[in-house]
């Protein structure tokens, strides 16, 4: 691992450079202790278990965990060892993740278990997460209650995603619910991680917590956006792979609502598994279609929940580095 810092909102423009410097800082101690967590006595654990932190990503969680930390006590040695346990929690996820997806790319690198299989991917999966744990063990039984809390409702978005709706239910909201426990939990928690640890109050704490819940939300929508409207690998996977798979996310669901009888093709192509050139169609005749725009309309309304909580604390470089993660998660999705 070349130990270099991702970009997160470091790359950013409107953000104070003396808290740039200090986190980037931190982000470097926590890069240098997630490769020295994940090392084992096995160089086939070593080997896998290091595979996706190689592999790059931006530390979106880590950073925030030491961002949220400036409303406070930015010094606080703990903050280091809690940015990486959530680091490793979710990259103990994505292993699993891409099992379950059979996913064959993981950050433009070939996935775990397309390279060693997925008994190896699971079991590599189950050890980042209990290196996580231990790690936790030290932080205290309120940083353990907090990780069990956000673990457990990770594992329900997971439950939910793959399970679907129950009948009767909305999909819409069932899909929103599965972003929900999946992916803003642990963001959301990153955020209530930093201030923990960094003696922030516990007015500020609740504040910041409820924006990067909102911020939480708004990523995967943008995520799901850019799988569509992306004709680069920039996101680390094909784009169209949630077409492919017949996966419906927020883009979809707004097309599948259309009344207008031209959409009947592109309705037909959704929610199936297609082949190449039925996920071609599908990309072009979606990425023109009004739902990609409701879509980022209700995209900026999850970055706009985010904002009318950052806006309620004092204005200080933290406040208005969060500010910025918001622009940047909206405009990453074009």
């Amino acid at each position: 691992m070349s130990g270099a810092v991702p970009s997160g909102f470091l790359a950013l423009p409107r953000v104070d450079t003396a808290l740039v410097r200090e986190v980037e800082d931190n982000l470097e101690k926590v890069e240098s202790l997630l490769r020295e967590s994940v090392t084992s006595s096995d160089p086939l654990l070593t080997e896998a278990a290091s595979h996706l932190l190689e592999a790059g990503g931006k530390r979106f969680r880590a950073t925030l965990v030491l961002l949220a930390a400036h409303f406070g006590d930015p010094t606080v040695p703990d903050l280091i060892p809690a940015a990486a346990v959530v680091e490793l929690t979710h990259v103990a996820t994505l292993y699993h993740d891409d099992v379950m997806d059979e996913a064959e790319l993981r950050r433009g690198e070939p996935s775990a278990n397309q390279r060693w299989g997925n008994s190896i991917a699971i079991l590599t999966g189950d050890y980042v997460f209990a290196r996580a744990s231990e790690m936790l063990a030290d932080l205290g039984t309120e940083a353990v209650r907090l990780q069990a809390v956000t673990f457990a409702r990770l594992v329900q978005g997971q439950i939910l995603e793959t399970s679907g709706p129950p009948e009767g239910a909305d999909p819409l909201d069932h899909y929103l619910r599965v972003i929900s426990d999946k992916t803003a939990s642990l963001i959301a928690s990153s955020a209530e991680f930093g201030g923990m640890f960094g003696k922030v109050d516990p007015e500020t704490v609740g504040t910041v917590t409820r924006a990067c819940d909102a911020l939480g939300m708004a990523f995967q929508l943008a995520d799901d956006i850019l799988d569509v409207a992306s004709e680069s690998m920039d996101s680390g996977k094909t784009p169209g792979t949630d077409l492919r798979e017949g996966v419906l996310t927020l883009p979809m669901f707004y097309a599948l609502r259309s009344r207008d009888a031209s959409d009947a093709r592109l309705k037909s192509l959704l929610g199936r598994p297609l082949d190449d050139d039925e996920a071609e169609e599908a990309l072009a005749l979606l990425r023109v279609h009004p739902a990609m725009a409701e879509a980022g309309a209700t995209l900026r309304g999850w970055a706009d929940k985010a904002r009318a909580e950052l806006v309620t604390l004092p204005q200080v470089p933290a406040r208005e580095a969060f500010e910025s993660l918001c622009d940047y998660v909206v405009e990453r999705s074009g």
